[in-house]
């Protein structure tokens, strides 16, 4: 099984509540490029739970760092702000970190110089990439490609009664071919 290299997204933002819905459908597309789609809802939601926190506690002009990184076996997600204290779980029951938590196989606060990172991880399988359609086709179904597809015959009944043209065609058909005696009269 070969793993892909280590896979890297980073933007910088404001924590305003217009940037959450962004954040969430770039990301989005970052774990779709990856082939990584089981995992955008917990990963957005966890994330937008996150911002949602630096906005609130911190304020809607805080500068906030957004980290996306996929190992090939871990999917990790952070958020970075400049805020100096370090979150707490306070239950079970509420949103932000046990939101987070419910979300993900790890998680987890750090201090740095310039305030804190949050992060989550998810374990990740290996995708693989899997073709929709058989390879061979069925053996029911015909192979045409390239071909228009043709719906099959009907059968034509004949008709009641001969067209008039149709009619003088059979009959001149039927009747007798005209001998060497029948011309001399």
């Amino acid at each position: 099984m070969t793993l892909p290299s280590d896979r890297h997204y980073t933007v910088e933002l404001h924590a305003s509540a217009e940037r959450v819905p962004q954040i969430r459908r770039i990301l989005a597309a970052h774990l779709r490029y990856w082939d990584l789609e089981l995992h955008i809802p917990p990963v957005c939601r966890g994330v937008a739970e996150l911002l949602t926190n630096v906005h609130r506690h911190i304020g809607p002009d805080a500068k906030c760092v957004v980290e996306l990184r996929w190992s090939g076996r871990h999917l990790t997600a952070s958020v970075a702000d400049e805020g100096p204290r370090l979150p707490k779980l306070r239950s079970a029951a509420g949103g932000g970190l046990a939101t987070v938590a419910a979300l993900s196989d790890s998680w987890g606060t750090c201090g740095t110089p310039d305030g804190k990172v949050i992060w989550f991880t998810r374990r990740v399988e290996a995708t693989r990439r899997t073709r929709l359609t058989s390879r061979t086709p069925l053996r029911s179904v015909p192979d045409a490609k390239g071909q228009p597809a043709v719906p099959p015959a009907v059968p034509v009944e004949p008709l009641a009664e001969p067209v008039p043209e149709a009619a003088a065609a059979t009959a001149a058909a039927a009747a007798p071919a005209p001998s060497a005696t029948d011309a001399l009269v």
